[in-house]
C-alpha cells in the first residue's frame, strides 16, 4: 500500500510550478536548454523565458541591454542571431571580445591615435577566401579575433609594441589578414607559416605555424632566427612567443591593460618589470625593467640582446638638503656559467642626473651575453649638492635576464665549422632565406653598442 501511495504521489518535472522550474533551467547551458524545449509543450515555453537567454547572451556574446533594445528582438532571438553568425567561435568569442574591449578602453585613454588604426572585423566569406588562397586552415581562435578586428592599418606606432634604444628602433604592427596572407611562407625552413606582426624598421615578423612542420608545433607563434653558423641558409631557429593565438594575444593585452608594459611617448613599450627589482637607499629608490630584442639576437651563434630601463626616484618627502648628483656607476655581471664581470664608469649613458625631492630620472641601456641567462646588480655613487665631500652609494637591485624559450629545426644541417668532407651537402629545393638573414645581420650591425652603456 505504501508503494502504491508513493507511485500516485510522483510528480513529473514539467508539472512543477514555474518558479522552481525556471530556477532549475537557469543552471543549464544553451545546448541543454534547447534540448529541454523538445521534451514537452510546457518546457518548450519555459525554455524561451527571456531572463534565461539574457544571461546566456551576456555570458557568450557580452551583449548588453542597450544592444538588445537596438536589435528590437527578444533575448532568445538575439542569441540565435549571434549563434548563426559566430557559433563556431563560441568557446573563444567572450575571451577575445573582452580582451579587445579592454585593450580599446585602455588605448582610448593612453594611446588614442592607435584606436584609429584598428580595422573593422573581417567577414566569414573573407576568411574562407584567405584559407583558399593560402591552401591552409586558419585556427578558430585567430579567425574569431579577426571577426572582431581585422588587425591594424600599416601605420606607426604598432599595436604590438615598440622599443627604442640608442640608434635602434622597432614597432610591430598587428597585420590584417589580407596582408598576412601575402606574406604566407612556403619556402624551406618556414613552410606553412603566417606572419602575425611586421616591423617596418627591422623587417622582422612574428609568425604562426599553421602546420606542425620543420620542428614547429601547430599554431604556436615565434620569431624566426636564421642559424648563422649553418651551411644551409634555410636553417631557422625559433624564439617561441606563444602556444596558440588565444594565449599569445590575451597575454599581450593583459600586460598592456594592467600597466605591466609602460606607455612612453604614446607607444606601448614591451619592458617587463619584476616586482622584486626595486631597492631603496635612504630617500632614493631604484627599479629596473628589462626587454629581450629578438631582432638583435641569435641562437647560433649564441648572442642574446637585452635592453634594460632604470628608474631613479627621490622621495617627495625628502628634505631639500638631500639633493644630490650621480657621479658614477658600478656593475657586477654574473652569467649562468659562473663568469663574473665588473664594469664601472662615469655617469649613466653620458648623463649626470641631479636628484631633488620628487624628481624621477629614467634611462635605457643594453647588454649582450652568450649564455642562456645572466644577472646584474651594482650601485651608483652620488654626492650631496650642499656638500660635495659627502659621497654615498645607492644600491641597484639584482635583475635577471633570461633568454626566452627557443627551438631548433628538427633536421640539423651541417654548420660552417663542422668541416664535413663527404661532399653530400645539398640545399634542398633551392629556396633561399637570404633576405631575412640580411635583415638580421644589418640589424645586428646597425645597433652595435658598447657593453652596458
Amino acid at each position: 500500500s505504501l508503494t502504491m501511495a508513493a507511485a500516485t504521489s510522483e510528480l513529473r518535472v514539467d508539472q512543477l510550478p514555474s518558479d522552481p522550474l525556471l530556477h532549475v533551467l537557469s543552471y543549464l547551458g544553451f545546448r541543454d536548454l534547447v534540448h529541454c524545449s523538445y521534451v514537452s509543450r510546457r518546457l518548450n515555453e519555459l525554455s524561451k523565458h527571456n531572463p534565461l537567454w539574457k544571461s546566456l547572451c551576456s555570458k557568450h556574446w557580452l551583449v548588453s541591454d542597450v544592444d538588445r533594445l537596438q536589435s528590437g528582438v527578444s533575448w532568445f532571438c538575439l542569441f540565435k542571431q549571434y549563434y548563426r553568425d559566430l557559433g563556431r567561435y563560441i568557446q573563444y568569442y567572450p575571451v577575445l571580445k573582452r580582451a579587445w574591449e579592454q585593450l580599446k578602453s585602455f588605448l582610448q585613454q593612453k594611446c588614442p591615435r592607435m584606436i584609429a588604426s584598428l580595422k573593422e572585423g573581417a567577414t566569414e566569406v573573407e576568411l574562407n577566401d584567405i584559407e583558399a588562397q593560402i591552401g591552409c586552415r586558419l585556427p578558430d581562435d585567430y579567425r574569431c579575433s579577426y571577426r572582431i578586428h581585422n588587425g591594424q592599418k600599416l601605420v606607426i606606432p604598432g599595436l604590438m609594441g615598440s622599443m627604442s634604444l640608442s640608434n635602434h628602433y622597432r614597432s610591430e604592427v598587428l597585420l590584417d589578414v589580407e596582408t598576412a596572407a601575402g606574406g604566407f611562407q612556403q619556402r624551406k625552413g618556414m613552410r606553412r607559416c603566417l606572419p602575425l606582426t611586421f616591423c617596418f624598421h627591422t623587417g622582422l615578423s612574428q609568425y604562426m605555424a599553421l602546420e606542425p612542420a620543420e620542428g614547429r608545433r601547430m599554431f604556436e607563434s615565434f620569431y624566426p632566427c636564421p642559424d648563422q653558423t649553418a651551411q644551409d641558409p634555410s636553417a631557422i631557429d625559433m624564439f617561441i612567443t606563444g602556444s596558440c593565438f588565444l594565449e599569445w594575444f590575451t597575454t599581450y593585452v593583459q600586460n598592456v591593460v594592467t600597466g605591466e608594459y609602460p606607455i612612453i611617448r604614446d607607444q606601448i613599450f614591451r619592458y617587463v618589470h619584476d616586482k622584486s627589482c626595486v631597492a631603496t637607499t635612504g630617500d632614493i629608490t631604484v627599479s629596473v625593467s628589462t626587454s629581450f630584442l629578438p631582432e638583435l639576437s641569435s641562437v647560433h651563434p649564441p648572442h642574446f640582446f637585452f635592453t634594460y630601463r632604470i628608474r631613479i626616484e627621490m622621495s617627495s618627502n625628502a628634505s631639500p638638503e638631500a639633493a644630490c648628483q650621480l657621479d658614477s656607476r658600478y656593475w657586477k655581471i654574473t652569467t649562468s656559467d659562473g663568469n663574473v664581470e665588473e664594469v664601472q664608469g662615469p655617469g649613466v649613458v653620458g648623463e649626470f642626473p641631479v636628484m631633488t625631492p620628487g624628481k624621477v630620472h629614467e634611462y635605457s641601456s643594453c647588454t649582450t651575453f652568450s649564455t642562456l641567462s645572466e644577472y646584474m646588480e651594482g650601485h651608483y655613487t652620488f654626492h650631496r649638492l650642499a656638500n660635495k665631500e659627502e659621497v654615498f652609494h645607492v644600491a641597484i637591485p639584482r635583475f635577471h635576464m633570461v633568454c626566452p624559450p627557443f627551438r631548433e629545426p628538427v633536421v640539423q644541417t651541417p654548420r660552417l665549422d663542422d668541416h664535413d668532407d663527404d661532399g653530400e651537402y645539398c640545399d634542398g629545393d633551392g629556396d633561399d632565406f637570404g633576405d631575412l638573414r640580411g635583415i638580421n645581420m644589418a640589424a645586428l650591425e646597425g645597433a652595435w653598442c658598447p657593453r652596458h652603456i
